[in-house]
């Protein structure tokens, strides 16, 4: 239904029938991402490792209106250049076209810290998943979203700008260069008419901590901590981290490009915890 004359249009309304690629949609933001596209009537293709998690994210965006035959499912693993690769090729072979790249798929690694064991496996591992891959998708893609005046939201965090209370160095340093990637390539592709924006969350609950090591008791700590880190008192939600991709992807911030955006509670205010 069309807005009435004189009002503002619905949040993201730009983005029905756009094709968007949303990289680790699998779970946590990008699985939230998905679904609020889907209830925007975009269409789409959606990368994870594991492929049960992915198939129930399809279902969820079939019940918020999408048809099957309007999303595409990639397994890939992005440690693995060729899965890369693979994403790009398989998503234009469908859909013939990108408007919207999300490179959300992202790895951490809780570490001792450098004055006892700094794992250089771990670095590389995270360096490839959380600046490789997105360099290389967007680098692959790049005609495309050209053709499209397309739009790139990088998924980077709060601790690519601030240092993180915990031992996350890898982590940190990767999200720290890609807040830098999103503007070198914003500057070099907004002649084209593409612009290129990040995200910057706070801490959302979502499996990275436990991916990280963490056991489930070590989560809920690791949470509750967290609530005193962000001057809101709390942490945030997928569903607000997607509503902000979804106003950068969408023509309602046409004039917002090499921006790295904080959705953080107030994270990056505080010097000390809160009581």
């Amino acid at each position: 239904m069309s807005a009435p004359p004189g009002s503002p249009s619905i949040l993201g309304a730009s983005l029905k029938g756009k094709v968007a690629l949303i990289t680790g949609a699998s779970s946590g933001i990008g699985a939230g991402v998905a679904r609020y596209f889907a209830s925007l009537g975009c269409r789409l293709a959606l990368t994870g490792r594991n492929m049960d998690n992915l198939q129930a994210v399809v279902e969820e965006c079939i019940e918020r209106g999408l048809e099957r035959d309007q999303i595409l499912t990639i397994q890939a693993n992005f440690e693995v250049e060729s899965d890369v690769k693979k994403t790009a090729d398989q998503t234009i072979q469908k859909f013939n076209q990108l408007d919207i790249l999300v490179n959300n798929a992202g790895t951490a690694f809780f570490e001792a810290g450098l004055e006892e064991t700094l794992s250089l496996e771990n670095f590389d591992t995270t360096f490839a998943v959380n600046v490789r891959a997105p360099l290389q998708l967007t680098h692959l893609l790049t005609p495309y979203l050209i053709a499209s005046k397309g739009t790139v939201v990088n998924n980077s965090s709060v601790y690519g700008i601030r240092t993180p209370p915990i031992r996350a160095l890898s982590y940190g340093l990767s999200k720290a260069a890609l807040n830098h990637m999103t503007r070198c390539i914003a500057e070099e592709l907004a002649p084209q008419g593409v612009r290129v924006n990040a995200v910057n969350p706070g801490v959302i609950p979502t499996q990275i901590a436990a991916r990280a090591g963490l056991s489930d008791e070590q989560v809920q700590e690791w949470l509750e901590f967290h609530k005193k880190t962000h001057a809101m008192r709390r942490t945030g939600t997928v569903e607000e981290v997607a509503k902000l991709v979804a106003f950068l992807a969408s023509s309602d911030s046409s004039f917002t490009t090499g921006e790295t955006v904080l959705t953080d509670g107030g994270n990056h205010l505080l010097v000390t915890a809160l009581d």
